[in-house]
This record gives structure tokens, C-alpha cells and sequence, in this order.
């Protein structure tokens, strides 16, 4: 009550009083072979002697009977809890002073289930203060229930047990670990599913990819490097972006959001290292100017490094292994500092960066949309855009041109019609147009949109009106209820998105 100890989520805080303001009296004997046998000795007569050794029992027998007299100890043995409600210390060594128990007493956190607070948790607190002047640990975090992936509790009895050995024997335990975390959201049960257990250990092969490429183009650590003197700007955008995901993920772990920092560590290290840095770097490894090369290979090292210490909590083992073979120095990664992101952020060359992303997004999103073939190239003309947007289509204009696969680009000023045949995206001030018409059927495409809009508002009926159906929102288990939820809200996006591919074609 006085705030020593709190509870995440707040709300099993009620919980834990309402056991403590309400105790009931505790059978403490078990039945069993294993436990802290109780220090009862019965006389001849049954009379009872509790001491802390039989010899202190015997001495206070003989004082009882005037005599030495046979006594027989009770067979029990004390609960579980009352042995695990001493954990926290009798683990270091307790009742001797050890320099482990000086150190390790009291803890931070204690990671539970909420079905055990009052057996635990709360004889823990006791315990602890009891015996050693203040409370074990000053945050109990209640972790979400396990369950498959409909959302059933798991037995043995109905099959869906999910067994974690076999899972890490499958996927690693990376993946497993990955998995729990990005799931953990509170108050919310996770839904086990063996999938995001496959997709993340996917991720882990991806960033052992990266690793690898990074050692194939010489990428290693350099000891001075100084993040703030690099000059390239997509050099000085990644070490930004590793600097924002820093700080997310040190905001999100300090509010025990562990989903909200396995998403920051894994969207940046998919998306942004792998997926666009590694692939806008490409030419400035093998570019002319070796002072720019030296700076991208240093560059890269340094945000790997960091991508290694910021993702260990999540992924310990392929971490580990990877920060043996890249890290500097031979300071193993369980023991190196976390790392500090002071002053990295610069906007300008996120700003810059983030076009170029963008407008490589918008083509490659438009290209799929209208079912372009992956091999085709096609031309591409930016309407209106301003000097600045000008200067850089022409700085990154060979990057864009390989990545969205075009067929040559220019820039027109505002009011130029489009090329015929074109499909238009929005870019910031500036329109982007795309001449499609030699390289799709605009019928044929327009036809197969029609078709698939038409399945997706067929299905759409479908789920809508089971949702509507009182009886079935009464009668289905919510994890059914949320399935249909979660279907109906997947066949609404894909109509909308079928919709926008179609009105772009409209015109055409």
C-alpha cells in the first residue's frame, strides 16, 4: 500500500489485497515425500513438541516428562508454498550472510501467472519482510495465459497442447522466446500460434543473412568509428533510425511492453537494415569513392552491432553466436553495455531517405496492385514536383530506376498531362505516372479486379451475417466470435484495396 511493491498490469493489485485483507486459515501439512518435513515430535501420549531440531525436542520432552521419553516425528511435510515462499533468499545461502544473498536481496521483478498471487506471490512478500526486513522484489509482472491459437485454454485431453520442447526442437529457441514476447500484450491471453513461431524463426535466418553480407563486403568493426561524423546521408539516416528504435525499445521494456519492443527491434531490423538499407548500400560498397565506402562498410558494422545488443533480451543464442563472429573486442554480448543513442536522430536525411523509400513503395505497391509481371520494366514520369524532390529523383535516380524496376523516369513541371495509359499515385506534392497500357490488358485487368471484388463481397455477406445473428454471438465461444471478426475485418481491407487498384484503372 505504500507503493514499495507494484503490480503490471495495475489491476491485480486488487487481487493481492483482497487475498491479504481476507486470510482464511492455511492447512500447511501435504501427504508427499519431498518438502520440508514439519518439526513436530509427539510424545508416548501424543503430546506435541515443536522445536527447530529433534534434539531441542528431546530436551524439551525430558523437561515435560521428567525423563527421556521415545518421540515419534509427524511423517508430513510442509505445502509447496510455504518451501517456495522462501526462495527469494534461502536460494543465497540464507540464514548465513553470503556475499550472493547480499547482492541478489532484494530482486527487481518477479515474472508470474495471476493464479498464483496469493499462493506465491503474497507468501513471498511475507516471508521476505518477515524474515529479512524488506519486500523481495519491487515489480510482480503478471504475465498472459497461453493458449492455442483459437483462443482454447490447452489440455491434453482436447489435443492442442502445444508443446514448447517441441517447438524449440522445430524452430530454435529464439524463435519460441520471439514469439511469447511479441505476443505478450496485457490483460490479453496469448493465442498460440505455430506459424508466428515459423515466421520469426524466418526473421532470425534473415538477420543471420544480413550478418553474412555485412562480413562479405568487409563490413567489420572499426573502434573509432563515430556515428555523428559520418557524411553520406543514407549512412547518417540508418544510424537516425537504429537511434529511434533504440529509444522505443529502452520506453517500451520500461513499461513492461514487451510486444512493443520485440515489434520496434523486429520492424527495423526486417524492414528498415535489411529490407532498404542493405539494398540502398549496395552500389556505395562497390562505388568509386573509396572514402564513401569506408564510411558505408564502418557504418554498417557499427548499426549490426547495435541491431545485436538491442535484439539479445529477445533472441539470445543466434545473437550471441553472431556477436562472436562480428563483435569487437572479446567481451562476450550477454556481459557488453546496452547501448546509448544521444544526438543520432538528423532530419534531414530521414527526410531524404523517406522519399526515395516512398516513392519506391508507391511503384512497387502500384505494380503489384495491377498485376504487372515482376520482370517487366516500366517508365515512370514525376508531374509537379519541387526543386528539391527534382534533385534528388536525379541524385537516387539509378537506385529507384533497379529497385521499382523502371524503364526510364523525368520530371515535368505541375500541369503537364499524363503520358497515356497511365496509372497516377500520389507522392507528396508531386504525382507519379505510370504508362501501363503496353505492358497489361487494362480490360482484361479491369475485368479480373471486378471478379475479385465480387468474391470478396460474397464472403463479406457471409461473415456479416453470421456476426448479426443473435443466436450465434450467443451460443459461439468468443474465440469463435473473434475469428469472424477478425475474417470480416481481412475481406473489408481487400475490397478497398481491390477498389483503388480499379478506380486508378477507371480512367484508362
Amino acid at each position: 500500500e505504500q507503493g514499495r511493491t507494484k503490480f503490471v498490469p495495475e489491476n491485480w493489485n486488487k487481487t493481492y489485497y483482497e487475498w491479504m485483507r481476507n486470510i482464511q486459515p492455511w492447512c500447511i501439512s501435504r501427504q508427499l515425500w519431498w518438502g520440508h518435513q514439519i518439526p513436530a515430535w509427539y510424545g508416548p501420549d501424543g503430546e506435541i513438541f515443536v522445536e527447530e531440531t529433534e534434539e531441542e525436542a528431546r530436551a524439551a520432552a525430558k523437561a515435560h516428562y521428567g525423563k527421556d521419553a521415545e518421540l515419534t516425528r509427524d511423517p508430513d511435510v510442509l505445502d509447496t508454498w510455504f518451501s517456495s515462499a522462501l526462495w527469494p533468499f534461502s536460494t543465497l545461502g540464507w540464514p548465513d550472510e553470503t556475499p550472493e544473498l547480499k547482492r541478489y536481496y532484494p530482486t527487481s521483478v518477479l515474472i508470474t501467472g495471476f493464479d498464483i498471487i496469493f499462493f506465491w506471490v503474497a507468501r513471498m512478500m511475507m516471508m521476505g519482510i518477515h524474515f529479512m526486513g524488506e519486500e523481495p522484489f519491487h515489480t510482480v509482472y503478471i504475465h498472459a495465459l497461453v493458449r492455442d491459437a483459437k483462443g482454447a485454454k490447452m489440455s491434453k485431453s482436447k489435443g492442442n497442447v502445444i508443446d514448447p520442447l517441441e517447438m524449440v526442437e522445430k524452430y530454435g529457441a529464439d524463435a519460441l522466446r520471439f514469439t511469447l514476447a511479441a505476443m505478450t500484450m496485457p490483460g490479453r491471453d496469448v493465442r498460440m500460434d505455430e506459424s508466428r513461431v515459423e515466421g520469426y524463426r524466418n526473421f532470425g535466418t534473415k538477420l543471420w543473412n544480413a550478418a553474412r553480407f555485412c562480413e562479405m563486403n568487409e563490413c567489420l568493426p572499426v573502434e573509432d568509428f563515430d556515428p555523428k561524423s559520418t557524411k553520406s546521408t543514407l549512412n547518417r539516416w540508418i544510424i537516425g533510425e537504429v537511434a529511434a528504435c533504440g529509444r522505443e525499445i529502452d520506453r517500451a521494456l520500461a513499461a513492461y511492453r514487451f510486444d512493443e519492443a520485440a515489434s520496434a527491434a523486429y520492424a527495423f531490423t526486417r524492414n528498415t537494415f535489411c529490407d532498404w538499407y542493405v539494398e540502398l548500400a549496395k552500389p556505395l560498397f562497390n562505388g568509386e569513392d573509396a572514402a564513401v565506402t569506408a564510411e558505408t562498410r564502418a557504418t554498417a558494422a557499427w548499426v549490426l552491432n547495435r541491431i545485436l545488443r538491442l535484439l539479445h533480451p529477445f533472441m539470445p543464442f543466434i545473437t550471441e553466436e553472431l556477436w562472436g563472429q562480428f563483435g569487437a573486442g572479446d567481451t562476450r554480448l550477454i556481459n557488453a553495455e546496452w547501448p546509448q543513442f544521444e544526438g543520432l536522430e538528423d532530419k534531414d536525411a530521414a527526410d531524404e531517405i523517406g522519399w526515395v523509400i516512398g516513392l519506391i513503395s508507391g511503384i512497387r505497391s502500384a505494380r503489384s496492385e495491377m498485376n504487372v509481371p515482376p520482370g517487366a520494366k516500366i517508365p515512370m514520369v514525376l508531374i509537379g514536383a519541387e526543386q528539391g524532390n527534382r534533385e534528388r529523383l536525379a541524385a537516387y535516380g539509378a537506385l529507384i530506376s533497379w529497385l521499382a524496376r523502371l524503364d526510364g523516369m523525368e520530371a515535368v513541371d505541375a500541369g503537364t498531362p499524363p503520358p497515356s495509359g497511365s496509372i497516377q499515385l500520389v507522392q507528396g506534392e508531386a504525382t507519379v505516372a505510370l504508362p501501363l497500357g503496353g505492358v497489361i490488358d487494362i480490360a482484361q485487368e479491369k475485368a479480373r479486379l471486378e471478379k475479385e471484388i465480387g468474391k470478396e463481397q460474397g464472403e463479406e455477406s457471409k461473415v456479416a451475417k453470421k456476426l448479426s445473428n443473435e443466436g450465434f454471438l450467443a451460443k459461439a465461444p468468443q474465440s469463435v466470435v473473434d475469428e469472424n471478426k477478425e475474417r470480416l475485418a481481412e475481406h473489408q481491407a481487400r475490397i478497398v484495396q481491390f477498389r483503388a487498384a480499379l478506380e486508378r484503372l477507371s480512367g484508362l
